[in-house]
């Protein structure tokens, strides 16, 4: 990789801290290149490229980052670029962080917001990242919801000053916590918290939150107002009720220069890209000042504010079943920018403020799933990080457990069944035996799946077991939470479906493709889509040819109808499978019905 030119005095601290990692240069180039594979990144550093580091040449893009975090994994401490005399740059786990509080998570989750737009083809250029989810998952686990959310109320709900309290807290410009013994600080940090099978996997288990990965770009920040200031709402974004543009407001004001915010606090993720592409490795870099945090108490949250939110979700959840999340998501995402972060940054007590903690967590997990729907995995995962810990200051513990069904969806999805069972089994420890009889049928199912993708037969054998038999106990007008009412007979035949097919099981595979085909509604377009190739797949492993080729073809007219990355590949893979029997005329009618789509 080229370097800047060298710079004149050599890098004292990089040499002091390399001696006592008791590194040599080699090694510590082995170990950058190892880290930058679990970031998707191909690095090709080795022992001349640590000598040129030494004597004060700047390595590019997030390298710094990276070298930073594998001292930080060796010596057990938190250490930044710059405490290795090397350039701030946005941390690695940018967007992963699980914040110590309220305040902070809404920096984070709100920049991700502002700096999600550009094309699919850039988003999906950030890195999906295995090891990002230990640590927010053993947070949520071993956490306790917020002590405070409300801002700028009296807990009664009087108006800031009235009871003559002091105003909303406020978080350091440098993004970390005043103190780290405070409400939303995760307890019993450490081996003895590791939730079970993680076990400081990734070297991430050391002292502090999750947060505290955020501290390697802290220092940029200089003179930004903390995000506990109250603030009159996004500067440049449309008045509240004004129609909401994909693309955002016209004119919006651009961030003002010579003022940053540190990348972990506005989630690192690439800007707009007016005059090109910004090279992958730099995709952490752009980061744009904190707006809409300065000025008065901002707006007062109703109950009609979040009955709204909640209503949007409904909307964009039926478009994204319906259509795929590609549909609608920059609405979904702009909304959330012009609409919900001013919410946030309102005026609330206790009780509001966790209702509307809870319905920014459900539409941030929207955003997730429908960039997860367009194949944007590392840009879901850090919505998924961030609905997660929301979930916490809202003090619902079981939507948490939802958000983690979802992440290890993703999981699945993506090939990494260990941490798929891993992410399903502190949902259910999280949530315990208290849950609904739904909700429980949901976590064992999601486990199943993980189960299946590790080729593990008898322990997915035993959570849809588990699965089916939590099912058959949910009774009739039982109290079930909103977002878990759709999990139903045909969901629970479609993972069982998609078990049977991973184990290549595929006369019990096929048995229940039909059956969940049976039982779906109308409205699930890409649930069904789906199904309809695992069935197909199962029927071409069987030999039936001419049956597979119709149902692929059926399956392959519906993804054309929707703006769905994962549809189109459930079709790719299907017609790989078709490869060895391509000169049969069954699949060459395929063949032709499938190009005359387009």
């Amino acid at each position: 990789m080229t370097d800047r030119p060298p710079q004149r005095n050599p890098n004292r601290q990089l040499a002091a801290l390399i001696a006592e990692a008791g590194f040599s240069n080699a090694g510590l180039a082995r170990r950058v290149d190892q880290l930058g594979l679990e970031h998707g990144l191909d690095l090709r550093y080795d022992k001349t490229s640590v000598t040129r580091w030494l004597r004060g040449q700047q390595p590019r893009g997030t390298t710094p980052a990276l070298i930073a975090e594998v001292f930080t994994r060796r010596l057990g401490r938190r250490l930044s670029a710059q405490d290795l005399g090397l350039d701030a740059c946005a941390p690695v786990y940018a967007g992963l962080e699980f914040a110590a509080t309220p305040e902070e998570a809404v920096d984070i989750v709100s920049g991700l917001w502002r700096k999600d737009s550009g094309s699919h083809t850039e988003l999906r250029k950030i890195a999906f990242t295995p090891a990002g989810l230990v640590v927010p998952s053993r947070d949520w686990l071993i956490g306790r919801a917020d002590e405070h959310v409300g801002r700028g109320e009296q807990p009664d709900g009087t108006a800031p000053g009235a009871g003559g309290g002091p105003p909303a807290g406020r978080v350091p410009a440098q993004g970390r916590p005043l103190g780290r013994g405070g409400p939303g600080t995760a307890p019993g940090q450490g081996p003895s918290g590791t939730a079970p099978g993680y076990g400081g996997q990734g070297g991430h288990g050391g002292s502090g939150t999750a947060a505290s990965l955020g501290a390697g770009g802290a220092r940029t920040g200089q003179g930004v107002p903390g995000p506990g200031v109250p603030g009159p709402g996004r500067a440049g974004g449309p008045p509240r009720g004004a129609p909401v543009r994909p693309g955002g407001p016209a004119g919006a004001a651009g961030p003002a220069a010579g003022r940053t915010v540190p990348a972990a606090r506005t989630g690192g993720l690439p800007g707009p890209v007016p005059g090109g592409a910004p090279e992958p490795a730099d995709a952490l870099h752009a980061v744009p000042r904190q707006r809409g945090t300065e000025g008065g108490s901002g707006q007062r949250v109703t109950a009609g504010d979040i009955a709204a939110l909640r209503s949007v979700g409904e909307l964009f959840r039926t478009l994204d079943h319906a259509y795929g999340g590609g549909h609608a998501r920059q609405a979904l995402v702009r909304y959330l920018e012009h609409e919900a972060e001013p919410m946030l940054r309102g005026s609330y007590g206790e009780t509001t403020g966790r209702r509307l903690f809870g319905a920014a967590a459900d539409l941030t997990r929207l955003a997730g799933w429908t960039s997860y729907d367009i194949a944007a995995h590392g840009l879901a995962q850090r919505y998924f990080v961030q609905a997660l810990r929301l979930s916490q200051a809202a003090g619902d513990r079981a939507y948490g457990s939802y958000v983690l069904v979802t992440m290890s969806r993703q999981a699945v999805y993506l090939g990494h069944g260990r941490e798929a069972v891993q992410l399903a089994r502190v949902a259910q420890q999280g949530v315990g035996s208290a849950a609904p009889p739904v909700v429980q049928s949901m976590l064992h199912a999601v486990e199943a799946r993980g189960h299946a993708v590790l080729g593990e037969a008898r322990a997915c054998t035993s959570s849809l077991v588990r699965a089916e038999r939590a099912l058959e106990g949910a009774r009739p007008g039982e109290e079930v939470p909103h977002w878990a009412r759709t999990f139903d007979e045909a969901h629970l035949a479609d993972e069982t479906a998609h078990c049977h097919r991973d184990l290549q099981q595929y006369r019990a595979a096929v048995q229940h493709a039909e059956r969940a085909l049976q039982l779906y509604p109308a409205g699930y377009a890409r649930s069904r889509t789906f199904c309809r190739v695992v069935l197909a797949t199962a029927r071409l492993a069987l030999g039936e040819l001419e049956q597979a080729c119709v149902l692929g073809a059926e399956a392959a007219r519906q993804a054309a109808d929707m703006r769905s990355a994962r549809a189109v590949e459930y079709v790719r893979d299907f017609e790989r499978r078709l490869e060895p029997h391509r000169d049969a005329a069954p699949v060459r009618a395929y063949r032709e019905r499938a190009a005359a789509l387009g």
